[in-house]
């Protein structure tokens, strides 16, 4: 089994580019009711990922700040993306990792981004696909027990 059996492509994955503004991707988690959310450049190279968590601190760090008093959607306007980028979260595996590696990520990350040899971001890999995927297997393993107690 490869991580090409639970990918969810790119094409129906919402993500950022890294240049869009804090409002864009405020607007993009909202719309599609996401915690947190790839982040590309225009290359398509994966970057990280964002959250709710990490839009929140950063306008909280910048309302203390002396030169935005307070906190309006139109300043998130002059707000980019990358300025609260966590590179580290959420690292991505290959398309080549094993299911094992999987599992592992997926006990501290909610998806895992998944790149190709070229580090092009390709899609991610859902938790819940994951934990779908080894209960049904547990499913059929327990059905072929009982089978065979019944044989």
């Amino acid at each position: 089994m490869n991580v090409a059996f639970f990918l969810t492509p790119k094409s129906t994955v919402a993500y950022l580019y890294d240049d869009f503004t804090l409002r864009q991707g405020l607007e993009k988690l909202r719309h599609h009711g996401y915690t947190a959310i790839p982040v590309i450049n225009r290359a398509g190279k994966y970057l990280g990922t964002v959250s709710e968590g990490d839009f929140l601190w950063y306008l909280l760090d910048n309302d203390l700040q002396e030169d935005i008093p307070e906190i309006h959607i139109r300043n998130t306007e002059q707000m980019y993306i990358y300025d609260i980028l966590r590179r580290e979260k959420n690292p991505p595996v290959h398309i080549t990792a094993t299911v094992e590696e999987l599992l592992m990520r997926s006990m501290n990350q909610n998806f895992i981004p998944v790149i190709d040899d070229a580090d092009t971001f390709i899609g991610i890999v859902t938790r819940k696909d994951i934990i779908k995927y080894f209960f049904e297997q547990n499913e059929n393993i327990r059905r072929a027990v009982l089978q065979e107690k019944i044989s």
